[in-house]
């Protein structure tokens, strides 16, 4: 059964970069609903109950019970603007949903256990994808997919093909490795100081000079 949390708001009067400056300082946040041939719709939410109703969730796949002034409709989360340094929520789109009408989002991937590779021999887990495709109804949208790893052995993976969602349409590739458990890493010995050889001394072709004189007198003699 899909996770559900329920988020007042209201119809939102004023548009442009003003009116959502005003909106922030009051402690609220610009959104808007659109979906279903309905014309996106400007609207505000209450800042502090945003946060708390995101806190520990997947916003992405879980289903909100947005409240527009009093008539509730259900929503998904489709992108959430934050400001670059403080973190804060500066806008929200909700796209709107109906219960028997199938929809394609991501999951996050959660890797559950110590993998007997790791814990025997070493190894490091890896994991490449961490978030499937699904289509689904919005009744049953997992809030993630848990995969346990404890039986993984050094060079086994786990694939796309190997999970299993009961009423879930993956699309993800059924190839696509999702984890695996890779050999320990060796350190490479840093290579051997050379050490420079002093220059070997040139070989003396020319003799000293006292031995040219003393052969240029020994010719005088003869």
């Amino acid at each position: 059964m899909a996770q559900t949390v329920t988020i007042n708001a209201e119809r939102r009067r004023t548009t442009g970069k003003g009116g959502a400056r005003q909106l922030r300082r009051a402690g609220k946040v610009p959104a808007v609903i659109y979906g279903h041939g309905r014309e996106p719709e400007p609207l505000t939410v209450i800042a502090q109950e945003l946060d708390r109703a995101l806190i520990g969730i997947a916003a992405e796949s879980v289903v909100i019970d947005l409240a527009v002034d009093g008539a509730a409709v259900k929503t998904l989360i489709r992108e959430i603007q934050r400001h670059p340094t403080r973190k804060d929520i500066l806008h929200v789109d909700f796209y709107e949903v109906h219960a028997g009408e199938k929809i394609t989002l991501g999951v996050p991937i959660h890797l559950e256990g110590s993998p007997e590779g790791v814990r025997n021999s070493g190894g490091v887990l890896e994991q490449f994808l961490r978030e499937l495709e699904i289509e689904v109804l919005p009744t049953d949208i997992p809030a993630r997919v848990v995969l346990d790893v404890t039986d993984l052995a050094v060079g086994h993976s786990l694939h796309v093909s190997d999970v299993q969602l009961p009423g879930v349409r993956i699309l993800d590739d059924p190839e696509t490795t999702i984890c695996t458990v890779v050999p320990p890493r060796v350190e490479e010995e840093p290579p051997a100081e050379v050490v420079a050889e002093e220059p070997a001394e040139p070989e003396l072709i020319r003799k000293p000079k006292d031995e040219e004189e003393a052969a240029d007198e020994s010719e005088t003699e003869d």
